[in-house]
């Protein structure tokens, strides 16, 4: 595999093995594994960093987590900085036709995951080739970030608990913005969200005598109508909030049954999580005003809870310290992104940030099946990372 060459813009610090990291990312891509099942990602990559002699590996980290430790060359204490990167991919059919294509079908990444992982990897290397002076360096893989289990399974781990990092840190590639740009904001980066699943329950019958039963549809379709309505005047919230309907079902495909259930599926999205409250509320209202209307029973269930993910400051201002330290091309966002990530779990508890990192400008969108993560990407992220590492441990 040829050398890959940085973008004119940025000065990598170099990694001696970028081939095999690259290959280690292409072999990920092909194996990719969904939330909570990525046990053969787990051991790939645990194998592979174990060349760099870490001094220690956390395992069974909120299931197939693992976390690998780079201390210091002094002996005295000094803090402690996190790092974390996803291991799950999508259950996305994949439309590319690479060297490194997904062998499973319906599953694949199409977040960058696989990259965001071998970037991880490759700040192993570099610490592993330049060590820092003092403090410690800890690199989390995280399983399960798409359906929003994994970091507070993380969290609970009692072998993680006892790390107490500093500061955390994570990067997620960005397609639309150039090669290599840092994105950058403080306060809150991520939208916060949740899934609501709206079971409603009245009574089957034979389709030819619909009164002896009790039918959810026009219950269902005024649910709909309702939900698409309740974010129309912004005024009631304090930003950008969504309700976006993304699945209903009335019955079983039965030409000869009167249905006695539905369910109506939605995602609620807000840039604070105040609003998310409230719309979560005036949602959970409207369900029952409608149900007694129609003289239902229903069922509640929340799935997928993302918080925002709010940033510190100071830990936005060390990323951009850093990203200036490369020669890297620095934006700071004037609006939360609309997707969600469960590293807000982290940042709510330490102090840390997330951050952007352009992926190219005619790069496919996140979750689109034709998307994949660009090699060239891998230096400057961990660049990036190890810098980051360098100013909070040596400064």
């Amino acid at each position: 595999m040829p050398f890959i060459p940085m973008p004119p813009t940025l000065a990598p610090i170099a990694i001696p093995d970028l081939k095999a990291i690259v290959a280690l990312r292409h072999h990920l891509h092909q194996h990719p594994e969904l939330s909570g099942l990525e046990e053969a990602t787990s051991h790939t990559l645990q194998k592979f960093l174990r060349q760099y002699k870490p001094h220690d590996m956390l395992q069974d980290l909120g299931g197939t987590g693992f976390a690998v430790v780079f201390e210091g060359q002094e002996t005295s204490a000094g803090p402690t900085v996190l790092f974390r990167a996803e291991l799950d991919a999508l259950p996305i059919i994949e439309q590319n036709e690479l060297a490194y294509t997904s062998i499973h079908k319906g599953v694949s990444h199409k977040c960058g995951h696989d990259g965001h992982m071998a970037i991880l990897v490759a700040l192993a290397s570099m610490l592993h080739h330049q060590p820092l002076a003092k403090g410690r360096a800890v690199l989390l893989f995280q399983p399960a970030e798409e359906n929003g289990a994994g970091a507070r399974a993380v969290l609970q781990s009692p072998a993680f608990q006892k790390l107490n990092p500093d500061l955390v840190f994570a990067l997620h590639n960005i397609p639309g913005l150039p090669m290599g740009q840092v994105l950058t904001k403080p306060h809150t980066f991520a939208a916060a969200s949740v899934g609501l699943k709206v079971n409603l329950f009245g009574k089957e019958s034979h389709a030819a005598e619909p009164e002896n039963g009790l039918n959810p549809g026009q219950a269902m379709s005024e649910l709909i109508q309702t939900f698409n309505g309740l974010v129309r005047d912004q005024q009631n919230f304090q930003d950008l909030t969504l309700l976006t309907v993304v699945h209903a079902r009335l019955g079983e495909v039965a030409f000869g049954t009167n249905p006695g259930f539905a369910t109506v599926m939605a995602t609620l999205r807000a840039f604070e999580q105040e609003d998310l409250n409230n719309l979560k509320s005036i949602a959970t209202e409207s369900v029952k005003s409608i149900c007694v209307k129609y003289g239902l029973k229903f069922e509640l269930e929340w799935v997928e809870e993302f918080p925002a993910t709010r940033n510190h400051t100071e830990a936005v201002n060390t990323v951009e310290q850093a990203a200036q330290s490369l020669g890297m091309e620095l934006q700071r966002s004037q609006q939360p992104m609309r997707w969600s990530e469960d590293f807000g779990h982290l940042t709510n508890r330490y102090s840390g940030a997330l951050f952007g990192l352009g992926s190219g400008i005619d790069q496919p969108q996140l979750h689109h099946a034709d998307y994949d993560f660009p090699d060239e990407l891998i230096p400057a992220g961990a660049s990036l990372f190890y810098r980051i590492a360098e100013s909070v441990l040596n400064p």
